[in-house]
């Protein structure tokens, strides 16, 4: 154990919080020495940084994101990422299968052993549009605090939105008078119309112009129009879906092509699956991906690229993988959707996005943030 976890560890107690089913920031604000003349306590005494963790439990994917503030953002100190795919079926049933529950349950049971490891004294902990839109989704949340002891919030689209605004704001180009951002999850696709050029430190609420939520995301997608085999029809069917759904937004946020600067800015498993492929990695590596720019062209090569391939080559395709080969054409055709319907010369990629807006929201809510 690092010296630093020592040392938080060492002054832990309280009780625990309700609300996130974590301890309180109470439990480790460390005690003033009764005596701060005795010999025996050190002249410089440091409190280490407060650990905050970010849980987003989505249709496809359950993220863990444990951090500590360091200057004017955070460094992580844990993750975890498993494919839970909670709502498989969801789209035709109505409801979260027992399947899909069981693994949910054992990757939360990790979560919550990671946030308890990390002594974490604030938490976020949010379920998305697979709990929203599952007739047993409450039941669900209530389950999943009964056998976890982690309280979840359902939230809502616009929180959604706003959220992943936040985690990805920072990559777009301070040059540009606006940009789309959008981000295409299991469940549902959220995009924001965002203002960039001389905001300064404007709170996020105030730089969006426009958003909205689609309920269409690839796991909803792929079991409508199938994701294994795909070929040319198949995808421009999900295209074509995808685009009647977008286009009340499309003709209402239809300026910001115009403007400035404009460009596209997305987070999510299939731009970053993209980005991956583009750079001709073996293994996907976030470090050359989040924040990397793509042009127009260079985005079309990689679709019809992933297009020609068959299933199980994007299975063995390290930045793809088995878990996702039967999803990532439906959240192609999602993006296409989204690149007709705005078109702009080129894209940026990030590998962030509702985890990372829930962490710098609690730690600016706690001045623990330095100014940049």
């Amino acid at each position: 154990m690092a010296e630093e976890d020592r040392h938080v560890a060492s002054m832990r107690s309280g009780q625990p919080n309700e609300k996130a089913g974590v301890p309180t920031p109470e439990a480790f604000r460390p005690t003033a020495p009764a005596n701060p003349c005795a010999r025996d306590v050190p002249r410089y005494w440091h409190r280490p940084a407060p650990r905050y963790a970010a849980l987003d439990l989505g249709t496809n994917n359950c993220r863990l994101l444990i951090a500590r503030p360091e200057g004017a953002a955070f460094k992580v100190v844990d993750a975890f990422s498993r494919i839970v795919r909670l709502g498989e079926g969801v789209s035709r049933s109505g409801e979260l299968c027992d399947a899909a529950m069981e693994r949910t349950i054992e990757a939360l049971h990790v979560c919550r052993r990671k946030m308890d490891d990390r002594n974490v004294s604030r938490a976020r902990l949010v379920s998305t549009e697979a709990c929203r839109a599952a007739r047993n989704g409450p039941e669900f949340l209530k389950r999943i605090e009964q056998e976890t002891g982690l309280k979840l919030e359902l939230l809502d689209r616009q929180g959604e939105a706003l959220l992943a605004a936040a985690g990805c704001a920072a990559l777009a180009d301070r040059e540009a008078a606006s940009i789309m951002l959008f981000d295409i999850g299991g469940g549902s696709t959220e995009l924001v119309w965002l203002s960039v050029r001389n905001c300064g430190e404007a709170d996020i609420r105030s730089r969006i112009r426009a958003w909205t939520s689609m309920p269409l995301g690839v796991v909803t997608l792929a079991e409508r129009h199938g994701g294994v085999h795909v070929c040319g029809r198949t995808f421009e069917a999900m295209v074509q879906e995808t685009a009647t759904t977008l286009a009340p937004f499309a003709d209402e946020a239809r300026a910001a092509c115009a403007e400035p600067g404009f460009h596209l800015l997305g987070t999510s498993g299939t731009v970053t699956t993209l980005g991956g492929i583009f750079l001709g990695l073996e293994r996907y590596d976030r470090r050359r991906v989040d924040g990397l720019w793509m042009q127009a062209g260079e985005v079309n090569e990689v679709l019809q690229e992933l297009l020609a391939m068959s299933y199980r080559e994007r299975a063995e395709n390290g930045c793809i993988g088995r878990e996702r080969a039967d999803l990532v054409l439906a959240g192609c055709a999602i993006f296409e959707a989204i690149r007709r319907a705005f078109p702009a010369p080129r894209v940026r990629i990030g590998d962030r996005g509702l985890r990372e807006g829930m962490l710098m929201e609690m730690m600016r809510e706690d001045g623990v943030l330095r100014r940049a």
